[in-house]
């Protein structure tokens, strides 16, 4: 059953149950004071004939020394005859209880006689004959006879009032129910209508259009309900949109992987191949054989440097406070004797928080980088300055630069910009994401600036006290990087 139909029959059952015991409580009270007025009257009534007989009794000429039972009978039928036209009945006994006169129709009970004292007036409300009746009793002395008055009022029409009352009241009850039940079917729709266009959203997501939203029809708890739907379902769309990403990047590792290794086994086969089927002469043995070895070499590197990025990932630091001429020496040293590229250190002096052979790494693959990038005796510059929270490390190329559509895939594993230029050096894309992660245990990340046709520059930033935790670091372009224009 729908929850807008539930509403709408718990709504009419409860209406129905008001209605109901109102409706009841309201004719009965009605009733109640009816027939308090109605005894009122038939105690007042039975007062004024006891009054009325003893004023009649004390008339009758004296012959004898007490009230005789003819008399009575007499006066007894002059009141009768004396409330004609008004329904009443009455009914005299003798100090015995015994029955001295009584109006035709009266009931024969004699149960509240015989329940009246001395000084005590009583009541019943009896049924006879399809009629009800208000009997009174009440004791009387006249001369020196104590006698029993009652009288019966016929009270039917108070009991037809109330069945009438009830009767009209059922109806009244049963239209009022049909009127609210169209008012409560369109107040359900009205107020289910949010819970309605949120399982239209869920149905639409689940169809997969998770860009879909539940429209906010209301500011109460149900609007607030809708707004909290739709930044889960913000929330869960980026999510499922992060999925997808890390899917297709996963699919784009294992085709770069396996184009990766292809190339250079496909090479290995067939030189091993002829080395094996063909006799050569010396000087293309020693080609074939050094092509085997160098490949070979290449992919050596390419497994080293995926087994770094993995072990990277699942590794914890532990920083130590390290001057950065530790950093400049080492590179300095280390392409003292290279030739093809000018070298130029630029930097401050200052120490940085850092596990330093993972800084190295970064370094080491940043400048290898803007070498590959570089034409032959292009200038790279290794720079390094001080800032207020930390200290900023630097390379900056002059050459071939990156587009900014490549900037975010840059730090992917096996990505690379100008494929057929990395392979001429050996490379496979591996630099910067290892470079990414060692930066992500150091809680920075790699900005980039670059310009096509003008060069690149890769920097980084340390802290020169306590190592943050770890943040998920990212590639992106912002600002200069260049010492004394950060």
């Amino acid at each position: 059953m729908k929850f807008s139909y539930k509403i709408l029959l718990c709504s009419i059952m409860t209406m129905a149950m008001a209605l109901g015991v109102g409706g009841y409580f309201f004719v009965n009270n009605v009733f109640e004071a009816s027939i308090e007025r109605e005894v009122g009257q038939a105690m007042d009534e039975n007062s004024i004939l006891q009054f009325a007989f003893e004023t009649a009794a004390l008339n009758i000429p004296s012959k004898y020394d007490m009230l005789q039972n003819s008399a009575i009978k007499e006066i007894g039928s002059s009141l009768e005859k004396g409330g004609q036209g008004t329904g009443r009945l009455l009914r005299l006994s003798d100090e015995n209880r015994e029955i001295l006169y009584a109006s035709e129709g009266f009931v024969e009970d004699t149960a509240l006689v015989s329940g009246i004292g001395e000084q005590t007036r009583a009541y019943q409300v009896i049924f006879v004959d399809g009629h009800y009746y208000i009997q009174t009793g009440a004791v009387l002395h006249a001369l020196d006879r104590v006698l029993y008055l009652e009288t019966m009022r016929n009270v039917t029409e108070v009991y037809a009032e109330r069945a009438r009352g009830f009767d009209v009241y059922r109806r009244l009850t049963l239209v009022l129910l049909v009127l609210s039940s169209v008012v409560l079917f369109f107040f359900s729709s009205w107020i289910t209508r949010p819970i309605r266009l949120l399982t239209q959203a869920a149905r639409k997501m689940t169809a997969g259009d998770y860009s879909y939203r539940a429209e906010q029809v209301s500011h109460d708890e149900m609007g607030q309900l809708t707004r909290d739907f739709n930044h889960m379902a913000g929330v869960l769309e980026e999510n499922i949109h992060q999925l997808e990403e890390e899917v297709r990047a996963r699919e784009d590792f294992i085709a770069a992987f396996s184009h990766e290794l292809k190339t250079p086994l496909t090479a290995v086969i067939g030189y091993a191949d002829m080395l094996r089927s063909r006799k050569l002469d010396e000087e293309k043995h020693f080609l074939s054989a050094n092509y085997i070895y160098t490949e070979g070499k290449r992919l050596e590197a390419m497994s080293l440097r995926l087994l770094d990025i993995i072990v990277t990932k699942r590794w914890e630091i532990e920083p130590q406070e390290v001057p950065v001429e530790v950093f400049y020496s080492y590179l300095r040293e280390l392409y003292a004797e290279k030739s093809g590229s000018d070298f130029v250190f630029t930097y401050e002096p200052g120490s940085v928080r850092a596990e330093v052979d993972l800084i190295k790494s970064v370094l080491l693959n940043l400048v290898d980088n803007a070498c590959k990038a570089s034409e032959e005796g292009d200038r790279v510059e290794i720079l390094g300055h001080r800032q207020e929270e930390g200290y900023f490390f630097a390379v900056k190329d002059y050459g071939v630069g990156i587009p900014a559509g490549e900037l975010k895939k840059i730090t992917e594993a096996f990505y690379m910009v100008d494929k057929s230029r990395s392979r001429s050096h050996n490379g496979a894309g591996l630099g910067l994401a290892l470079c990414g992660e060692i930066l992500k245990l150091h809680g920075s990340s790699l900005k980039i600036e670059s310009t096509p046709g003008e060069g690149s520059c890769f920097g980084f930033w340390l802290p020169t006290g306590g190592c943050p935790e770890n943040t998920e670091g990212g590639t992106r372009a912002q600002g200069t990087l260049l010492p004394g224009e950060a």
